[in-house]
């Protein structure tokens, strides 16, 4: 049993004041969600708050069987989906954190990631989210199925064509 699946089982027990660790651990991540999701700062800020809860209410419900952050961005995926169907937009590409480098590198970096953003927010919905999750979240087919419910074919599928498109249209710049 993973230290996450021990954690969620103390909390459950009634030391609810361990909550905020797997917040600390999870937070930045959770908020890079919300950003893909909504593209501005209070939307993510108020998501990531709304994960939590949701999170902390539904912390019965883990039992273990997948990874806890696997479960946790199910939770987050499904928050974000259902926001986005009130709403009906998707931004893509989860935030890094700035790296010092020369201005020239810098400049060619903010290019490339424009272009590369740009042919992302062209993929269809169903792509962006695969890919978002497979390239930036860096989680496994298995788990993109268990987040977004699409069968594991269907997730191959969806990153194998998306990756095609993007070569294609990145192949011109």
């Amino acid at each position: 049993m993973s230290d996450e699946a021990l954690l969620a089982g103390q909390i459950v027990s009634g030391e609810k004041e361990l909550f905020r660790l797997l917040i600390q651990r999870y937070q930045r991540k959770v908020h890079a969600m919300g950003l893909s999701f909504f593209h501005n700062e209070e939307d993510a800020a108020d998501y990531t708050q709304e994960v939590f809860l949701k999170c902390y209410r539904s912390l019965p419900a883990f039992k273990g069987r997948s990874r806890f952050s696997t479960w946790l961005y199910r939770v987050a995926y499904n928050a974000g989906v259902n926001n986005l169907n009130r709403r009906r937009e998707y931004h893509s590409l989860a935030e890094e954190p700035a790296v010092e480098e020369n201005p020239e590198s810098q400049i060619l970096r903010a290019e490339a990631k424009r272009a590369v953003k740009e042919a992302v927010m062209g993929l269809p919905e169903k792509y962006r989210i695969c890919v978002d999750l497979y390239f930036f979240y860096d989680r496994s087919i298995k788990e993109i199925e268990e987040i977004t419910g699409f069968p594991e074919n269907t997730v191959k599928s969806h990153v194998f064509r998306a990756k095609k498109l993007l070569r294609e249209r990145l192949e011109n710049i």
